[in-house]
Parts: structure tokens; sequence; C-alpha cells
């Protein structure tokens, strides 16, 4: 049986990983800039993360969520505190786009409304609902264009008033650094006056946090340098340190319901164990303020170079704008300097290493990236 071919692969076998460095079948370093799509957190093969995984499989990988699993608690209760909402409700599950999923319904059960609103360049996931709400039609099948969804400019706040002011606005679904869209970032003042038209119109606000979240903006949250709370959160990625694990930070105004949300999967204990060791790490080592520091000194080091048309960015969340496809700059990153970063669309490169980026390894990566320029 051959693969189905979903993606172009670059022709390099990654076998191993430690902290912020990954090595191939042949032996050859990398420097890791990208995290496998900002999912490595607390780096590659952490110590406490691979004991945490392996003394939970020997004990129990996995039984249903039909009893009780006090693993779930212990994640809800270090995140909350981590976070700084430990008056939410938290419900896990497997992915992003699952997550989305289920904070879309849980707000369309709220209201009973079908609309939703999202920003223009939005990423929110590949499965039913999320797909819609990404805008990229490429990627929306016919059974998923079911016109629910109105994608707006960001940070114009009255075209988004026009629409919440229809009253059938279901959920306002927001990035507050988009990843895919190209690393742009919210305002404080949009955000603010969105959470005071949402609580106008009794519309759920819901920050998709699962790749600008946990920790890579340098806050817990993105949506926190915005002064607002949002009335869900959505989170994966980072969560796991590439356990495949989502969950969903939901305001004590959501009453649960039996049989509205399910999973088989999610929540399993060697998911949680996963998740526990992330939080253990990303307290113990201070991982949020070093995104925060690493990443503000790479962003005023990048703009030093004139070769890039724009930084954008917080934490060690970072796009970098050129005037030219930026096609070959990132194959010449990766196969001659050997260092590992992401694109969005074809003009911006993006940085989203692991939160323990350390300043030698920032630095090591302005001088491969100045050989290349």
């Amino acid at each position: 049986m051959k693969l189905y071919d979903v993606y172009p692969l670059f022709d390099i076998n990654i076998v191993k990983g430690k902290g912020c460095h990954v090595w191939d079948d042949k032996g050859q370093e990398y420097l890791d800039l990208y995290g496998g799509h900002a999912v490595i957190s607390i780096g590659h093969a952490h110590p406490h993360y691979v004991e945490m995984i392996s003394n939970q499989v020997a004990q129990l990988g996995f039984y249903s969520n039909s009893v009780i699993n006090t693993l779930q608690q212990e994640v809800a209760d270090r995140l909350g505190e981590l976070s700084g909402y430990d008056d939410y409700q938290f419900f896990l599950i497997n992915s992003g786009a699952e997550a989305n999923e289920n904070a879309l319904k849980l707000a369309s059960f709220y209201n009973g409304r079908t609309r939703v609103l999202v920003q223009e360049k939005a990423f929110h996931g590949r499965t039913s609902l999320a797909v819609e709400a990404t805008h990229n039609p490429k990627i929306i099948a016919p059974i998923n264009a079911n016109g629910h969804v109105t994608y707006l400019p960001m940070n114009d706040l009255s075209a988004w008033e026009t629409e919440l002011a229809k009253g059938d606005v279901c959920a306002v679904m927001i990035e507050c650094i988009q990843g895919v869209g190209g690393i742009r970032l919210v305002t404080s003042e949009f955000m603010q006056g969105l959470r005071e038209l949402c609580d106008k119109y009794d519309t759920v606000l819901i920050c998709d946090e699962i790749q600008c979240g946990y920790g890579r903006s340098g806050k817990f949250f993105a949506h926190q340098y915005t002064g607002i709370r949002s009335d869900v959160i959505t989170v994966a990625k980072g969560i796991g340190n590439g356990f495949p694990l989502g969950g969903v930070l939901i305001s004590p105004k959501f009453t649960p319901v039996y049989g509205q949300l399910g999973t088989t999967f999610g929540g399993n204990h060697l998911a949680c164990a996963a998740a526990i060791a992330v939080l253990d790490v990303m307290k113990q080592d201070n991982l949020v303020e070093n995104a925060a520091k690493v990443g503000a000194y790479l962003m005023e080091e990048l703009k030093k170079f004139p070769q890039i048309k724009e930084v954008r960015g917080q934490g060690l969340m970072i796009g970098m704008e050129f005037d030219e496809p930026i096609k070959d700059i990132r194959r010449k990153l990766l196969f001659e300097q050997k260092v590992f970063t992401g694109v969005s669309g074809t003009n911006v490169i993006r940085l989203l290493p692991p939160l323990c980026l350390s300043m030698e390894e920032a630095t090591e990566f302005l001088t491969r990236f100045k050989n290349v320029l």
C-alpha cells in the first residue's frame, strides 16, 4: 500500500531530537527554528517528558472516559494556575481542529445561532466547520461549504460591528496572532471593542490559541496582550510537545449537558502525562518568560537586516516578510545552513522554535541566516 500523497516532502529523514536540535538518518544535525509546526514547546526529548510518558505507558496507557481519570483534573489545575483561567472549565480532546469544532458547537448550543465571523486569512483547521472557518477555498470541499462563515478584515471594528448588529452571529473566532495568515497581529483596541460588541449581542468570543498560545507569544495566551478575557479558548500543538492533544477552556457561563460533547481518545492517561510534563517544565524553566526575552532579541536583530521588508510577531512567533518569494532562501537555510524554518504564503518565513531556545542558539541562527542573505 502506498501512502496518500498529501504533502511535498523534503528529502530528509529526521530520526532524533534534543532540545532545539534534530538529526537525520545520516547523522547530520539541524537547528530547529520551526518545532514541527509550533508543536515542540519544551524541546525535543526533554528528560522529564520522556520519564513521565515512559512511566505512564508502563502503568496504564488508556482507559475510557466512562471512569474517573484523576490525571485530567491535574492537567486542568496546573493549566488554570499558569494561564490565569483557573475559574474556567476544561475539555480535553485530540487536536486543534477538534478543539475548534467543539468550541463552535458549544457556542451554537449556547445561543442557538449558526453564523460565524472570522478574519480574512484565518486558519482554524481542516475538519467540517473548522475548515469552513478557514479562509482558503482550495481546501474547503463542497460538502463543507455551508454558508456559516463570514470573513472580515482584521482590526476593522466597524466591519465586525455591522455583522454583529444583525443579531444572528453565533460566534466570533479570532487568532490574535495569525500563523498561516502571515504572523499578523490584532490590536488591543480592536479586541477590546470586539469584546464589548460580543457582550452586547450575546455572541460567543472564541480565541484560537492553537498556534499562538501556550506561552509562544511571551504571555501564556496571545490575547492576554490585549487586556480581554475570552469566553472560549482553544489549545493544541504545544500542549503535548508532540503528543496528539487538544483542549477547550470554557467560561463558567456555559453549563455542561451530558451528551453534548464527547471523545474516545481525548484526555487519555498517556496524553495527560504528556500534558502534565509540559506544564511542569514550562513552570520550572520559566519558558514563557524565555520566549518573551529571546523573541524580543531575535526581532530586534532581524529588523537590522535590510533585505527583510517587515518583521512581525511576539515572543517566539516571528514572521519575516520579503518583497520577493522566499523559496530559495528557505531551501538554502535548510540544505546549506542546516536550519529548519516555516513559511506563510510565498513571501513570509515563519520562526516557531521550541520555547527553550537559548540566546546562544538565537545568535547562531542569526549568523546562519546572514550567511544565506
